[in-house]
């Protein structure tokens, strides 16, 4: 497969703002309206407001061929040079079969979300799109207290470069959900604790590949319907499997049974290496003392590390990295090459 890298986007350019997974800015206008501001002043990017952009959840849920319509428009649109996810959802796939893939495949534009947009992610991907894990504009963009200046850095790599280059772990991270409903506090700093770092497992020979994956449970979806999902057989280089867990905190059980079926599909055999998103550990409805979450982290890494070697025992993997569902995030590139090298503990993107 030949890969194409989208336009990097300049200031000043027209980006689309969209909701292909569900509507929680109908919900969170305040947060949707602050997502768009920081657009705006911190990126100095013009945000278009698609019909899906304010739709509320239900609509959406009735509606995915409209959802779908707005991927395809915003695509479409040469006035476009990037399309925003507003958040992720549950049932993103439910748009795919509206999407004509030659849409996307014949112009190429920098898609950025996380969480259920691994949908579309892996769509762009299948047709050799590289697209950005992250960026999403109510999580990322309208992050409470500002953008954390680790996750602008990537942004605006993500946003403005041609290359997105060596990434490195946050000095602080959380995964403390803040209260949407808490407006005007947004200028409140979540509780952020010093981060531990990256953890090195597996083998540690150099590795490189280029990127797929998202987040584990939508990865999850994808396998058991057989949507867009790379090819063992045609597959003609190395793949760097990135994946995370989501705030419905799956227990180490459902991380193994999801990585084994990545195992017997081939896709472990295929790899080159694996690197793991920091685990989110506690949500809006779950909260954990600090060694409980310790330990649901270090269950969640065993987990993975005990089917990759099954499969791979000199497979590198490398967990606890800023894509995905804590604070901050990376927005990492999916679909482009990568160099990931545990002797040095270097992560670097071509």
């Amino acid at each position: 497969m030949q890969f194409t890298v989208p336009p990097a986007l300049e200031p000043g350019d027209q980006v689309a703002v969209i909701a292909p997974a569900s509507g929680l800015a109908a919900a969170y206008p305040e947060v949707y309206e602050l997502g768009l501001e920081r657009l705006r002043e911190v990126f100095d990017l013009d945000p278009v407001e698609y019909p899906t952009a304010t739709a509320d959840d239900e609509y959406l849920r009735e509606h995915p061929e409209e959802r779908a319509r707005d991927v395809m428009d915003a695509f479409r649109d040469p006035d476009i040079q990037g399309v925003i996810a507003t958040i992720g959802g549950n049932d993103q796939i439910r748009i795919l079969e509206h999407v004509d893939p030659d849409v996307l495949a014949e112009h190429p534009t920098r898609f950025y979300g996380q969480s259920d947009n691994t949908n579309l992610a892996a769509m762009l991907w299948r047709e050799g799109v590289v697209s950005y894990y992250g960026g999403a504009l109510l999580t990322d963009l309208a992050t409470y207290g500002g953008i954390p200046e680790y996750a602008e850095r990537y942004l605006r790599r993500a946003f403005f470069e041609e290359s997105h280059g060596a990434l490195s772990p946050a000095d602080e991270v959380t995964d403390k959900d803040v209260d949407w409903g808490g407006f005007p506090d947004v200028e409140a700093d979540p509780e952020y604790e010093p981060s531990p770092g990256w953890t090195f497992r597996g083998g540690d020979a150099p590795a490189t590949g280029r990127t797929w994956g998202g987040c584990l449970e939508v990865i999850d979806l994808l396998l058991a319907s057989d949507r867009c999902v790379p090819s063992v057989e045609a597959g003609d280089e190395d793949l760097v499997l990135c994946l995370e867990t989501s705030e419905e905190l799956p227990g180490a059980g459902a991380v193994e049974r999801t990585v084994t079926a990545l195992g017997e599909r081939g896709l472990l055999e295929r790899a080159s290496a694996v690197l793991v998103g920091r685990a989110k550990a506690r949500s809006h409805v779950v909260d954990r003392p600090p060694e409980e979450r310790a330990a649901y982290r270090d269950r969640q890494r065993d987990a993975v590390e005990r089917v990759a070697a099954r499969y791979d025992p000199d497979l590198p993997l490398v967990f606890d990295l800023e894509f995905g569902h804590t604070i901050p995030t990376a927005a990492v590139p999916l679909g482009a090459r990568v160099t990931v090298d545990p002797r040095e503990e270097t992560i670097v993107f071509e």
